[in-house]
């Protein structure tokens, strides 16, 4: 059965979407943006602070759908400058420290809000 995942430390969706669902095991979350929920808007900072934040969003939702950084299977991450790929790595780095999951990468001519990154993921149930 689907179930909807809403994250209380995750910003509030910006349009007609969820966090995320989730199906039998499976956890699909929705794209995660730079935006802080406490502070409030996107935080400040370059491709750095931007995919910190992102990525502590995407351990929330998961987090919220019974999954962890730790049983992620794929993520999706969309940059809109390809020469943010490398420091954009570096961050990601600290998040999935070994066991990397599979992931695709793609620079886009724009996001929401202005920002620099997008994260999603496809996950496991812990």
């Amino acid at each position: 059965m689907k179930q909807t995942i809403n994250a209380a430390k995750a910003p509030e969706a910006i349009g007609p979407y969820s966090h995320g669902t989730s199906f039998g095991d499976l956890v699909f979350t929705s794209g995660q943006l730079p935006v802080c929920r406490e502070k409030g808007g996107v935080v400040a900072g370059g491709i750095a602070e931007q995919s910190r934040q992102s990525l502590l969003n995407l351990q929330y939702v998961l987090e919220a759908g019974g999954a962890s950084l730790d049983t992620v299977l794929k993520t999706t991450c969309f940059l809109s400058q390809i020469g943010d790929f490398a420091a954009f790595n570096e961050v990601y780095k600290e998040f999935f420290k070994t066991d990397c999951p599979a992931r695709s990468c793609f620079a886009v001519k724009d996001l929401p809000m202005g920002v620099l990154i997008e994260v999603e993921a496809i996950a496991h149930k812990a």
